[in-house]
């Protein structure tokens, strides 16, 4: 698949290495990527960028994790964006709770993130293409 067609990601995390690998990672397969490390800049650019899918810590600086995937969610220029939360916090069931596709617990995979990040985008898509009329 050629690259404008797998994606934009959003990787959001204050971890300096963390987001250089994560990057690194996705765009190896051939994604393309940006980062945010902090809160605010992960609102703005969420919102400027348009990504199709976003990664989020649940630890940043300013403001929490939660409370960026609660504000996204509440925006209606951003709430259809997929969000996946990869975070070194033991919390179960936490999808449903913040309304995002996929929790994956720090420290993560890299061949995990991929399969992961490409199940959620498949899924969006394959969803887009059954609600177009015929």
């Amino acid at each position: 698949m050629p690259e404008s067609q797998k994606g934009l990601i959003l990787i959001v995390d204050d971890f300096e290495a963390n987001r250089e690998l994560n990057c690194f990672i996705l765009s190896n397969e051939g994604f393309q990527v940006d980062s945010a490390i902090d809160g605010q800049e992960a609102l703005d650019k969420t919102s400027q960028l348009q990504p199709d899918l976003v990664i989020m810590d649940l630890s940043l600086p300013d403001m929490s994790g939660w409370d960026v995937v609660r504000r996204l969610k509440s925006e209606d220029k951003t709430k259809h964006i997929p969000i996946i939360v990869l975070t070194g916090h033991s919390i179960e069931h936490l999808e449903s709770e913040l309304g995002c596709e996929r929790v994956l617990m720090k420290p993560c995979l890299p061949d995990k993130i991929v399969a992961e990040v490409t199940s959620v985008l498949e899924n969006r898509r394959t969803a887009a293409a059954g609600s177009r009329p015929a």
